[in-house]
């Protein structure tokens, strides 16, 4: 089996050390390294192209750094994330994440199930990756969903004009977060692939 690298993204130093002491014991598990913060985060994560990043969303003072800086590694790396929480409101979670274009999330407390899910993370789109994008797409109408579909590469089946969906796409490129389609289809992708 090949070499899954993991970057560690946790304010925690303990944590981050239990973390790291998980992980040394599989022998197809390296990480390449730890940070504390969503800028260092980012920065790393495009300098040596983990294939997971372990991300604490709470970084700072709210969970606003950890759902940018995984936005951030999802748009421009080809890391998957999985997110480390200790929220356990699930409808805040499930928001939280969607945001965050993650593609996973445990459990702080579930520390014997983080291997298994980098593994299954590692080796193609899990069902929970496939939700959590879902979820993304949740805040479109039918309308910019069909447009989204288009922007994915589906045939165009609508029958609105050009000037109505240019805005459309516009509309959902906004409600994602997201600057152009190329960032919109490297997300989603996985989407695409299981057509």
């Amino acid at each position: 089996m090949e070499t899954i690298k993991i970057q560690i993204v946790e304010n925690d130093k303990d944590y981050a050390w239990l973390l790291k002491k998980e992980l040394e014991q599989h022998e197809s598990l390296e990480v390449t390294g730890i940070c504390t913060d969503g800028k260092t985060a980012v920065k790393m994560a495009g300098q040596t192209k983990p294939d997971i990043v372990l991300m604490d969303l709470h970084l700072g003072t709210s969970y606003e750094e950890g759902i940018q800086a995984s936005k951030e590694i999802r748009v421009g790396t080809d890391a998957k994330v999985l997110i480390l929480t200790a929220l356990y409101s699930r409808k805040i979670m499930e928001n939280v994440v969607a945001r965050s274009f993650a593609s996973g999330y445990i459990m702080k407390d579930q520390l014997s199930l983080l291997v298994e899910n980098i593994y299954a993370l590692a080796e193609g789109t899990t069902g929970q990756e496939r939700l959590l994008l879902q979820s993304a797409l949740s805040c479109l109408t039918p309308a910019e969903r069909s447009v989204f579909d288009v922007m994915m590469g589906e045939k165009d089946k609508s029958h609105s004009s050009e000037k109505t969906i240019a805005n459309q796409k516009t509309q959902v490129l906004k409600k994602l977060g997201l600057d152009n389609k190329n960032q919109l289809q490297h997300i989603f992708r996985v989407l695409r692939e299981e057509q």
